[in-house]
């Protein structure tokens, strides 16, 4: 085995959750475009980071939920500008990168753990008839990944799964991973076949001649479409394909995978690997939970996740001698944007960008042209919060959505909009948050994305359809979690709603670790970011900040009630994709009438994702 260090630079990039560098937008017309230009100097004063990096004799850079966030996080609320590279950025970043890697004559690899496509327009924006992803991931091809591997966001449509196998998975020539997933296509004779998705594992040697085993492993998933297969990880150890692939010992396993690294299933396959090789050292990068994390499941491995939606580049770095019992892992989670890549490639503004790197950014913003991405809406007045303000308020997204923008956009066209109702529907209809200035198109793909069918029942008592809200939430969400039938589109809706929560849960652990008296005392010298404490020793986080604000939220909202007395008759209005939980918690409200599908009738034309654009269109302008 040869003896090395082992620097792995894991670079997350996701979609969702903060910051952007700020692309200057036209505010001077409330119907119609406004253009994002590539910026040459970032728009706000960034934070370097602190120190710099460790190279060690083997680095990878990782990538992992990137949901199309490809350029960039675009708002000036902090902390959005603490993301505001784009891919571009991102291209030039690695190009230097391995640059660097050959002066210092070292191994750097660069890989991604899946779910490259729900989360903004640019992936989710195409025109009837396209699939999710299937020009971003044109773009993801331009860079020197040496790994990739699937998530569940690529196997939810038959469509998605086919497009990435037929046009994605060649691209990597053997070395895009599905060790547990295949998917049925047609044979030469027109029959149907089931095969793998991508390779099963790959052996390869570096560039310095280290000998590497990789495997590709999604999570236990449940929710993927017809004609696709997830074996879960169990079972794929106990296949003779791999007690042959890991028979014979590398240098080092490095294992990609789209499942968290904590409290999932990478044991099931660590531990195997394990059994057979008791010294060789494994590195595991995964993904799935958005978060930033690390865990040691002994002292010869590292397992790093580096979060979502393109916000957070993580680094490890390693000292290891074959000889070792232990190997001392330093990893490092970089904020993405244009600062912390020019600090960490010694590069200045004006030397930072390749040619590839521009081509991509300037490619990205014809993409979004063609999508009518910045078809503009109207422009908000203030920041509106998902979970980073109470519920409710007027600085939250949820009191903005269900108590002001719903009744005023379902009331269009609408007989009964004089008729009084209460309106309700589930948090999680809401992805992200919605940021003062221009709304355009992708802020409302990105804010709100689900077509919800909005229902009602008419002439409900509004004493009875007062208690339906708080019903619901002490009810809670478990039922509207179960798994359904797996045709159904929603089923990501239930997988994202567990993601969310972990997210939500971490968010407000490092808010609650941090402490009001830490916030003041610090507020005037850091940014709002991620304050990261995982089971790694040393401290993560590359660049320093002030935890972002955190507050619990329920599973179901809904709209102020009617003044109106408690024998009134009124209109119950909900999403469909609530709508068998409601209806059995209404039936245990009351006994005068058992409710059915056949009571619920279609309240509006206008569907969930519509809502926010059709109120700033007649609000915010």
């Amino acid at each position: 085995m040869l003896a090395f260090r082992t620097g792995v630079l894991a670079f997350a990039v996701s979609a969702l959750a903060c910051g952007d560098a700020h692309h200057k937008r036209g505010q001077d017309h409330a119907h119609g475009h406004v253009h994002s230009v590539k910026r040459e100097y970032p728009q706000f004063p960034l934070t370097p980071p602190y120190r710099p990096l460790v190279w060690g004799d083997f680095n990878v850079i990782h990538t992992t939920d990137t949901h199309g966030w490809l350029l960039g996080h675009q708002k000036a609320t902090w902390p959005e500008p603490d993301y505001s590279g784009d891919l571009g950025d991102f291209a030039s970043f690695v190009t230097h990168m391995k640059q660097i890697a050959i002066e210092k004559d070292v191994d750097l690899l660069v890989v991604d753990t899946g779910d490259l496509h729900d989360g903004t327009g640019l992936s989710d924006g195409f025109p009837a008839g396209g699939v999710d992803g299937h020009e971003t991931n044109k773009f993801l091809a331009q860079l020197p990944f040496d790994l990739m591997t699937v998530g569940n966001h690529e196997l939810y449509e038959y469509a998605d799964a086919y497009d990435t196998y037929k046009n994605l998975v060649p691209h990597f020539n053997g070395r895009y991973l599905a060790s547990n997933v295949n998917i049925t296509v047609l044979d030469l004779d027109g029959k149907n076949v089931s095969v793998p998705m991508g390779d099963r594992f790959a052996k390869f040697s570096t560039m310095k001649g280290r000998k590497v085993t990789s495997l590709g492993v999604i999570f236990d998933f449940t929710g993927n479409a017809l004609n696709t297969t997830v074996q879960f990880a169990s079972d794929m150890v106990k296949e003779q394909w791999f007690a042959e692939a890991i028979a014979d010992e590398p240098d080092l396993f490095l294992l990609v995978g789209h499942m968290p690294v904590s409290d999932d299933y990478w044991p099931d396959v660590f531990n195997v690997i394990r059994a057979v090789h008791p010294h060789t050292p494994i590195l595991i990068f995964g993904g799935h939970s958005h978060i930033r994390d690390c865990q040691q499941y002994d002292g010869r491995s590292m397992a790093l996740e580096s979060g979502r939606y393109m916000e957070t580049v993580g680094a490890n770095l390693t000292n290891a001698k074959d000889n070792s019992n232990d190997i001392a892992f330093d990893r490092r989670y970089l904020d993405q944007n244009r600062v912390t890549y020019e600090y960490h490639t010694g590069r200045g503004n004006f030397t930072f960008d390749t040619l590839g790197g521009r081509f991509i950014t300037s490619g990205l913003h014809e993409l979004e042209k063609k999508y009518d991405l910045d078809y503009l809406y109207g422009t908000a007045p203030q920041d509106y919060f998902l979970t980073g303000a109470s519920y409710p308020s007027n600085n939250s997204l949820l009191s903005l959505f269900i108590a002001e923008a719903a009744p005023v956009a379902l009331a269009i066209n609408n007989s009964r909009s004089s008729i009084p109702n209460i309106m309700i529907t589930n948090s999680g209809s809401q992805r992200f948050d919605l940021f003062k200035g221009p709304f355009s198109k992708n802020d409302q793909l990105v804010t709100s994305p689900f077509e919800d069918a909005f229902l009602y029942i008419p002439d409900l008592k509004f004493s009875v359809a007062n208690k339906v809200l708080p019903a619901l939430n002490k009810a809670g969400a478990a039922e509207r979690r179960r798994k359904r039938d797996v045709f159904e589109r929603d089923l990501w809706r239930n997988d994202d709603e567990e993601i969310r929560a972990i997210f939500n849960a971490w968010v407000r652990e490092m808010n609650e670790r941090a402490g009001m008296e830490k916030r003041g005392n610090e507020a005037g010298n850091l940014t709002l970011g991620y304050v990261t404490k995982d089971s790694c020793p040393g401290a993560g986080d590359d660049t320093m900040h002030i935890s972002i604000p955190s507050y619990d939220i329920p599973d179901f909202i809904g709209s102020n009630a009617p003044n109106v007395t408690d024998d009134t008759p009124i209109d119950l209005v909900f999403v469909d994709f609530i709508e068998e939980q409601l209806l059995g918690i209404l039936n245990g409200l009351q006994s005068e009438k058992k409710y059915a599908d056949s009571d619920v009738k279609p309240y509006s034309d206008v569907v969930s994702n519509q809502i926010l654009g059709l109120y700033a269109q007649q609000k915010w302008n």
